[in-house]
Order: C-alpha cells, then structure tokens, then sequence
C-alpha cells in the first residue's frame, strides 16, 4: 500500500491521503492528551485521598 502511495503520480490523491493523516494525527493526539490529562488528576484526587486517610 505504501510503495503504491509513492508511486502514485495524481497530485490530487496524494493530497488527500496527506489531509487524512493529518486530521487523523490530530485526533489521535487530542484523544490521547485529554486522556492522560483525565488521568493525571484521577491518579492526584487518589493521592490526596490517601494523605488524609488518617493511620492508625
């Protein structure tokens, strides 16, 4: 699929499969960022549970 790609020589087609990875690219890397983000104050709201969870 990826020498077909190269060897394409229609302009067009190759700046559409070049638009469709961009906007792929994009939302992958959204998608991935919001979700660590999410994480990141999960995992702190745990931590700051556990700091005042008293010990006995």
């Amino acid at each position: 699929m990826f020498v077909r790609f190269l060897k394409d020589r229609s302009g067009a087609t190759a700046v559409e499969y070049g638009m469709i990875l961009v906007c792929l690219s994009l939302v992958i890397v959204g998608g991935i960022t919001h979700f660590g983000n999410r994480m990141e104050v999960r995992f702190l709201e745990i931590a700051k549970f556990l700091d005042d969870t008293p010990t006995q």
